[in-house]
């Protein structure tokens, strides 16, 4: 349960919300991880013209200073090492059906990281923050084919409910969708629906493949 998550004692890393200031270094970090997360199984050319296109100073600014988007950075000793971003998002895969529903964005940790618990302290501050933005419900899309990332964020109370399209340079790629009930009663209810999603994911039909459509 969402409510439930564990949180470790990490006094040296401070979790606040990004500033126009930040935009710069959180740029670099976003970059820099995003490359280590997926360069190996990425395109040279598409890899570079996906930074190009998302990550660049001037494009975190505008992010930073949007009222529909909330920006988390965990600094350690004034580092980052990860950070998290939530947004009201315009544009939902077909498969979010449920109201209020909140896009996790981004939730990137730099390697040293990584095992140490911080980023369960950091996604329920997230969660905390889509809340923050109206939401009932949080949903995130995280590619096939990172089975770790996968195995995090049902730990932390996600479950699977389709796919969608992403779109690194000029690769499409397949997205699993997780969503998460932010509040009591919608998990109750959010239940039932993870077990009619489950029968539509375990058919052997195409059901689960009219479910994507891109996603930002």
């Amino acid at each position: 349960r969402v409510d439930h998550l564990p949180i470790p004692a990490l006094s040296d890393v401070l979790i606040r919300r990004g500033a126009g200031s930040d935009a710069a270094g959180l740029a670099a970090f976003a970059a820099r991880t995003f490359a280590e997360a997926f360069g190996d199984d990425t395109g040279a050319d598409d890899l570079r013209a996906h930074l190009a296109a998302t990550y660049r100073a001037h494009l975190q600014a505008r992010e930073l200073a949007d009222p529909t988007v909330i920006t988390l950075l965990a600094l350690q000793d004034a580092r980052i090492v990860a950070f998290a971003q939530v947004r009201r998002s315009a544009t939902v895969p077909a498969c979010v059906t449920l109201p209020e529903a909140i896009e996790l964005q981004r939730f990137y940790a730099d390697r040293s990281v990584h095992g140490t618990g911080l980023t369960l302290r950091l996604m329920r501050r997230a969660l905390d923050a889509a809340r923050e933005l109206g939401g009932r419900y949080a949903w995130l899309g995280v590619w096939e084919r990172n089975a770790r990332a996968m195995a995090f964020y049902r730990k932390a109370g996600f479950s699977e409910i389709g796919i969608t399209d992403y779109v690194v340079g000029s690769d499409r790629q397949t997205d699993r969708v997780f969503l998460v009930a932010l509040s009591t009663v919608d998990r109750k209810r959010s239940a039932v629906r993870r077990f009619s999603v489950k029968i539509a994911l375990d058919s052997p039909c195409d059901t689960a493949l009219c479910w994507a459509t891109a996603s930002s």
